[in-house]
């Protein structure tokens, strides 16, 4: 009997697309579904993974709308029988190869499920990469190290001249090596480089502390530390910052050479229900990707373990990217550098050539070897003093010779102004954002940076960053991350009182407008443009809220700013909102609760005449 229903249904399946297409719809693709149980591989046993997986994988490739399964339980990747692969990786040291144990190639409409499962990675590895795939879903899975890539302690003494610090010795292996203190694992072995102090109960990072706990955050020389016990250390230094007794210490070190999941020259991808609890580098790097979609993706350190540390760097970081970049609904806490990263790469001119070619070169160690133009792309020419947008121009070819340097030709003459040491960045890789409806716990530095000519809403998110909540960047000289912003709207967001609590780069107010122009007298028009910040709730306990470098159609219109005094002010910049350089700002409809300090706009290198400051706002004008 079923197999004669079988028989019916496909002998009936041609006739039912006549009528789904004479109905006006399409028929709907029928997705396949294999367990990676049928690969011989099953929970809870321990055995490596990567070889079911790879069989799993290549019995997938080539098959539209596959799904690929994994029963609940705990997965084990080792190094063994990894895919290794050379990848040039935005923002990541360039260590090379890496270990691919979970590698999606040249697939398209590939899901892979987790089902609430636990992968569990050894050693260095990049968990999950995407490379020139369509249509992605990976859902549904916890990624960790029983070993993290960075390691913690908690301070049970602290005194003028050491502390000592307990460290789990199964979770975190150490020793002390010519007075120093190395961490250890499956495969590496590296020294402890840097230091970020969070409180006990609240897993905020302290007021004032940011990079300065134990006189710098870098600890490459300058203490000595001996052993008192199995999990037990003294760490002799004495510095104007020492940590309190209680509180624990995320110990950095090893490099960030590799990243939790890599989405390399792809499109249409989506992460949904992950937490990544910890990384060797960046959470989920997009690079030159086209769309994607980010829900409830989690960079955030593993609770039941205890853990107060996550990432080793960025949570999610969209380098080059175009289309959509959507984050909702997603956590970040415990990261050791900002949440969420978006941004282009400019290159700088080394040598104008004959025939419309230049000499470029990537300037920053951690963006060679990147893909950078195709023909046919668009590229804006820079003046790197006042970074001004001369002119644009079509990519006639890309063509590298090294790592760092590469030439380009235009199919049309580059502009005359153009010169040795100004810059080129690729204005095609640039994309729409939304982010909305996250929570940006404490980590160190800021939460989100933004740096790219498409359209922004970062709305009904909530802010307890360390640092700046908010950082509007770009620049063509220091970083090499391009983007002038056009078209940006901040709105019905929560900054609460942990935001710039500390002081890191670029953090001149909780939303800091910053981008890096070393003359600003050459750049008549201003960098940014068409940034409104509007109906949001403001709990500062200190001054500055709002601070504008070069911006043109500003408004800061309709927000509450209700004075908070859980911490001590100490920013440098005093006053509410700071402007300097800006052009045709609005500043109307606000409202301030309580003692809010400053209550004042000033300006500088600009004409007070920019700034319309509406009555009734309780606010200064200029």
């Amino acid at each position: 009997m079923k197999e004669r229903l079988s028989i019916s249904f496909f002998t009936a399946l041609p006739g039912l697309c006549t009528l789904f297409l004479l109905a006006g719809l399409a028929p709907v693709a029928v997705s396949e579904t294999q367990s990676i149980s049928d690969f011989g591989l099953k929970p809870d046993t321990h055995e490596n993974a990567v070889p079911a997986v790879k069989r799993a994988l290549a019995a997938c490739t080539g098959k539209a709308e596959m799904t690929l399964v994994f029963p609940k339980g705990r997965y084990d990747f080792f190094p063994q029988d990894c895919p290794e692969k050379t990848y040039h990786e935005s923002n990541t040291t360039d260590t090379n190869p890496k270990r691919c144990p979970v590698l999606l190639e040249n697939m398209k409409g590939i899901t892979v499920d987790g089902s609430g499962s636990d992968f569990i990675f050894h050693g260095q590895m990049q968990p999950f990469t995407v490379d020139h795939c369509e249509k992605v879903l990976i859902q549904n899975v916890n990624v960790d190290w029983d070993i993290p890539l960075t390691a913690q302690g908690e301070v049970v003494d602290s005194q003028a001249d050491h502390i000592d610090l307990r460290i789990d010795p199964v979770e975190y292996p150490f020793a002390v090596e010519k007075e120093r203190l190395l961490f250890s694992g499956e495969d590496w072995k590296s020294p402890w480089m840097g230091v970020m102090e969070f409180e006990r109960d609240s897993h905020l990072i302290p007021p004032g502390t940011g990079d300065e706990t134990l006189g710098g955050g870098w600890m490459k020389g300058g203490y000595r530390t001996e052993k008192l016990d199995d999990n037990l250390v003294r760490i002799h230094k004495r510095a104007k910052n020492m940590p309190n007794k209680g509180n624990f210490l995320v110990l950095r070190h090893n490099e960030r050479i590799h990243s939790g999941i890599f989405l390399f020259h792809s499109k249409d991808v989506q992460v949904r229900n992950v937490n990544l609890y910890n990384t060797g580098g960046l959470g989920v790097l997009g690079q030159f990707t086209e769309n994607i979609d980010l829900d409830n993706t989690n960079v955030i350190p593993n609770a039941a373990k205890g853990r107060y540390l996550s990432g080793h760097d960025d949570g999610a970081h969209f380098s080059n990217c175009r289309g959509q970049v959507t984050v909702e609904n997603c956590s970040f806490a415990g990261l050791m550098d900002d949440p969420i990263n978006v941004h282009g790469t400019c290159v700088r001119i080394i040598e104008r050539r004959a025939g419309n070619r230049l000499l470029c070169r990537f300037m920053h160690e951690q963006s060679v070897g990147l893909e950078w133009g195709r023909p046919g792309e668009s590229i804006g020419f820079i003046e790197h003093e006042g970074m001004c947008t001369v002119g644009t121009g079509i990519l006639a070819s890309f063509t590298p010779s090294s790592l760092t340097d590469f030439e380009v030709s235009f199919n049309a003459p580059i502009p005359a102004d153009i010169k040795e040491g100004d810059a080129l960045e690729n204005l095609t890789w640039a994309p729409d954002v939304l982010l909305r409806n996250n929570h940006f716990k404490s980590c160190r530095a800021r939460g989100v940076l933004i740096s790219t000519p498409g359209k922004v809403i970062i709305e009904e998110n909530v802010f307890e960053s360390s640092g700046s909540a908010i950082l509007v960047a770009g620049d063509s000289n220091y970083w090499y991350e391009s983007g002038a912003v056009r078209d940006v709207l901040i709105r019905k967001n929560s900054f609460n009182a942990p935001c710039l609590a500390n002081m890191y780069q670029f953090c001149e107010a909780i939303i800091s407008v910053y981008p890096e122009i070393p003359k600003p007298e050459k750049a008549p028009p201003p960098f940014h443009r068409n940034i409104r910040i509007e109906e949001n709730s403001f709990h500062p306990y200190d001054y500055p809220v709002l601070y504008a470098l070069s911006t043109e159609g500003l408004t800061f219109s309709n927000n509450t700013i209700t004075r908070s005094n859980d911490y001590q002010p100490w920013h440098k910049n005093q006053h509410m909102i700071r402007l300097v350089g800006c052009k045709g700002v609005t500043i109307a409809g606000n409202t301030l609760q309580g003692d809010v300090l400053g209550r004042d706009v000033f300006v500088e290198k600009m004409d007070a005449d920019e700034v319309s400051v509406a009555d009734g706002q309780g606010i200064a004008k200029p």
